[in-house]
């Protein structure tokens, strides 16, 4: 019987490259950035690594069809390194290899590696294929903003609310991004907005507007793992380790029958349930300290509060309007900026929400850092569209010496 890996593995440390306009640094670059944060953090030599697992999401326009890229960059011991895609999710893919390997045996200390070039494509939003086997298959067609956008009518319509509250609540949720990236220097977007600059700016998707859609970006982040053992025999205390990592793929259900209305995400509900069993969290309402959830849209953020269990069902707009999710609120979310503002290059954002949780546990987050002491604390991890895709979640908590 699986007893999944709650508290077998720690991680030793973790970088992160500045997010943005990155136009005088390739991949290889960016990930050395992360990656010499994450040695000096960890305080090992690259000669321990045992494993890599690299994320790569748009692999045409970055570093091609291998690990190779990373091996070289990196300089590892010819170790084996795998290269992962998953959509949006491919950071927490790499993040599942490298723990996965840890917690089994394979590996002593392991590395997590997720980059992404978007800037250079020359394109505005996320590069397009043409068409294809993957659009045949996966259903996912259309534009991003577009298909969200559809979420959030869908979750206008189930909940009854009026397009002004659900446009207000939406409004809500990007100002607080942008504070909080304002107080972030490695985040690509750090200008303070207002709620009537948001309300007035022009659309992209009813009712997305501009300031509802998040930053496209250059950006790596890096995470080395070990065990609890191994890290505190190199003089590591107060350790952060992971409680769940879990992983819920599309099935087709969303698309194939009339279960679904189409206001939610499915994958993001199974994939929570599970985490919090594995984490033994019976109220993430209470028992989570902070979160980071894959904000690509405003609406994206409001409809995962609900989709966690932490807002009741139809119970967000209100939770997001009240503070409940502010820097000051009881649950912060992203209070780094978030995709929203800290970035979305997309083989590196589910690194770097671990990344800001790990920050934010250890008390090193600097002038974004929360006060109350966190002890647990989710990143969210969303890949594809609403009616397809898959959902990564892990749960990392705080254990004092």
């Amino acid at each position: 019987m699986a007893s999944g890996i709650k508290d077998k593995v720690a991680i030793l440390g973790m970088g992160c490259s500045r997010f943005g306009e990155r136009w005088d640094s390739d991949a290889e670059t960016l990930m050395v950035e992360a990656y010499l944060e994450a040695l000096a953090d960890a305080a090992v030599e690259p000669s321990v690594i045992d494993a890599a697992w690299l994320s790569v999401a748009m692999d045409y326009v970055n570093v091609g069809p291998s690990a190779i890229p990373a091996s070289v960059a990196l300089r590892l011991g010819n170790v084996p390194v795998t290269k992962v895609e998953n959509y949006c999710a491919s950071g927490t893919e790499a993040f599942r290899g490298a723990v996965y390997a840890v917690a089994s045996g394979a590996a002593d200390v392991a590395l997590a590696m997720g980059v992404e070039k978007l800037k250079d494509t020359g394109y505005g939003g996320l590069p397009v294929r043409s068409r294809g086997t993957v659009f045949d298959m996966t259903g996912v067609v259309g534009s991003a903003p577009g298909n969200f956008a559809q979420l959030a009518s869908a979750y206008q319509t189930r909940h009854r609310l009026s397009k002004s509250d659900l446009k207000r609540a939406m409004a809500h949720v990007s100002v607080k991004s942008h504070a909080n990236g304002a107080k972030n220097p490695k985040a690509h977007l750090r200008k303070p907005i207002d709620i009537e600059t948001v309300l007035n700016a022009p659309i992209i998707a009813e009712p997305l507007g501009l300031f509802d859609c998040c930053g496209v970006s250059d950006g790596a982040a890096c995470a080395i793992v070990t065990t609890p053992e191994i890290a505190r025999s190199l003089g590591k205390h107060d350790l952060v380790t992971v409680k769940a990592l879990q992983l819920a793929v599309s099935n087709g259900w969303e698309l194939q029958g009339a279960g679904w209305d189409g206001s939610y995400v499915h994958t993001t509900r199974i994939a929570a349930d599970r985490a919090y069993r594995e984490a033994g969290i019976a109220d993430p309402r209470r028992q989570l300290s902070l979160v980071e959830v894959h904000d690509c849209f405003s609406i994206t953020e409001l409809v995962t509060m609900e989709d966690l269990r932490i807002s009741s069902e139809g119970g967000a707009v209100r939770d997001v309007l009240d503070g409940f999710f502010d820097a000051d609120g009881p649950i912060p979310c992203q209070i780094d900026g978030g995709l929203k503002c800290f970035g979305h290059p997309i083989g590196a954002s589910g690194l770097r929400m671990i990344y800001e949780n790990y920050l934010q546990l250890t008390g090193r987050a600097a002038d974004r850092q929360r006060q109350d002491p966190p002890v647990l604390a989710l990143s969210h991890n969303l890949g594809g569209m609403p009616n397809q895709n898959v959902c990564a979640i892990a749960i990392v908590g705080i254990e004092k010496a």
